[in-house]
């Protein structure tokens, strides 16, 4: 079954938190117990992308995945804000009101930076992370651009949802060989209007969201990591070999993990190859 559950940032913006499987039967339970996991979904995402990883990870977790704001379920206040100090701020929020402390933070992409984020600010509430696909070094203006120019490309509204898998996955210049994954992806992020299918979130926002963060590096922040944390990459995602043996090494207990056959979105390409790789070092961290 799925849950949700309702989290306020500290700015009154309302967040939707989900929990995708059984909940604990009974206050003091072993299922209420279990160790704590918050789900963080990259820029354009929303909870229910990790449904799959959630509901393997709720064997042995309390596992909770959140739509950021301006994303989901989530509040999408007109004018934020977007800062990476909100998104943080939000995490740490459904940290503290779900309980989940010492958590787990898991990140894919932009979700993986407010995971480092978070555990640099607050040592105390975090166990561990896990970082998928997110570079430390700055991406620049020119990329910026490239994403106006993206989000422009796009040919809303979509009539039909299969027209949404086939743009995605295959005609999306972006793409640079058929990838059904990527399509599912963006349906799951599209809702039915008068008009036909459109992105639940507003490009505009998602723009102010990224250059928050593209303009500048994050190092430091990573540096300050003091929990274990793993760096997984797809070898055709966006995070290079050498980029991430780097951020291995300035963390200061790096692991690192790859998914062969996985680009920028690891778990939805290779949910099986994912599980393999993070398992592990979830299972180490329980234990310590």
């Amino acid at each position: 079954m799925v849950r949700r559950i309702d989290v306020t940032g500290p700015d009154g913006v309302h967040l939707a938190a989900w929990e995708f499987a059984d909940p604990p039967k009974e206050p003091g339970s072993d299922a209420e117990r279990a160790p704590g996991v918050l789900l963080l979904h990259g820029l354009m995402g929303r909870a229910s992308h990790w449904a799959s990883t959630a509901r393997w990870l709720s064997e042995r977790h309390r596992a909770i995945a959140l739509d950021q704001r301006g994303h989901g379920r989530s509040d999408k206040p007109a004018d934020g804000p977007y800062t990476r100090d909100a998104y943080v701020a939000d995490a740490e929020a459904a940290i503290e009101q779900l309980g989940l402390a010492p958590v787990t933070l898991i990140g894919h992409a932009m979700g993986a930076l407010t995971a480092w984020q978070l555990a640099a600010k607050r040592p105390d509430l975090v166990r561990a992370v896990i970082i998928c696909d997110m570079r430390a070094s700055a991406l620049g203006t020119a990329t910026q651009r490239e994403w106006e120019d993206w989000f422009a490309s796009w040919p809303v509204p979509f009539a039909t949802l299969a027209d949404v898998r086939k743009w995605f996955g295959e005609d999306d210049p972006w793409v640079e060989r058929p990838n059904p994954a990527r399509g599912e992806f963006f349906a799951e992020v599209m809702a039915e209007q008068a008009d036909g299918w459109r992105p639940v979130f507003s490009s505009r926002q998602m723009l102010k969201s990224r250059e928050t963060w593209v303009f500048e590096a994050h190092w430091e922040e990573l540096a300050q990591v003091r929990c274990p944390a793993l760096v997984v990459r797809g070898l055709d995602g966006e995070l290079g070999r050498a980029e991430s043996q780097e951020m291995v090494r300035v963390l200061t207990r790096g692991e690192y993990a790859e998914v062969a056959d996985a680009a920028h979105l690891v778990h939805y390409d290779q949910p099986d190859a994912w599980r393999a790789a993070i398992e592990p070092f979830l299972d180490a961290v329980a234990v310590k």
